[in-house]
């Protein structure tokens, strides 16, 4: 079985790698979990993962006559992590649409697999995540342009057939208001609300530490809402082998 699940917002500083280390290490407690960082040209997973000093990157798959697969895979905290690195020169020479043939090779041997997307749908690179995804999970702030943000990507997805597993708020501060805008979000929305993450010191502390919020601070009320939303998030059987052909042949997006 496997299935995987696009983490995009549509505009940065939502929280989206927080929240795919978050979900990823939830879902561990029940499936075998694979994480990418898709974000390649603005990567940070390796940051939050404690994976900065790694050789091998997803960068070093994805161009011609580059690195296998398993040599950028990484098991952490009871995942499987693949990072992006960070060098320009290593983005530009990159082939994007090569992460077809990654993700599929990925999906032969994972029951999840979480697609750390990247923060607006401005390029090939950035979009192919969402539409390679089964389904995806939007992370919004409770803010009228996150809201809107959120929507175009979910608007993009659903052109694809990528279907809207849920949204996570994220860095919630009133939890009143949040109890106000979240039903009335979920008219919009095709998914439910997964869960309200709370703004905590918690979670920067944790990216600070180099380690994921639920290994960092697993107690931690932001780590309980994330356990929440993995428990929302029902993985569907996919078969595997259909799931990696439907990547190999899928067509390369052009950006919105």
């Amino acid at each position: 079985m496997v299935e995987a699940f696009a983490v995009a917002s549509g505009k940065g500083g939502t929280g989206k790698t927080t929240s795919t280390l978050a979900l990823g290490m939830a879902l561990a407690e029940e499936y075998d979990v694979t994480v990418v960082d898709a974000d390649m040209g603005m990567a940070n997973l390796l940051f939050h993962a404690g994976l900065a000093d790694v050789e091998t990157t997803l960068h070093d798959v994805l161009v011609e006559g580059g690195a296998p697969v398993e040599a950028a895979v990484y098991e952490r905290h009871g995942m499987d992590v693949v990072p992006c690195g960070t060098n320009l020169a290593d983005f530009e020479a990159a082939d994007p649409a090569r992460l077809r043939e990654v993700v599929a090779a990925l999906a032969a041997d994972t029951d999840v697999l979480l697609l750390d997307s990247a923060a607006t749908l401005s390029s090939r690179a950035a979009v192919l995540p969402v539409v390679l995804a089964d389904r995806v999970v939007v992370v919004l702030e409770p803010t009228i342009p996150a809201l809107s943000d959120g929507l175009k990507v979910q608007e993009y997805a659903s052109s694809y057939g990528t279907e809207t597993a849920g949204i996570v708020f994220n860095k919630v501060r009133d939890a009143d208001a949040i109890e106000r805008i979240a039903p009335k979000a979920e008219r919009y929305f095709e998914g439910p609300t997964l869960a309200t993450v709370p703004a905590s010191e918690r979670v920067r502390a944790a990216r600070r530490n180099g380690r994921p919020l639920l290994a960092h601070a697993p107690d931690s009320e932001p780590a309980r809402a994330y356990r929440e939303a993995a428990a929302t998030l029902s993985v569907r059987d996919g078969d595997s082998g259909a799931v990696a052909d439907r990547f190999r042949s899928a067509v390369v997006p052009e950006s919105p």
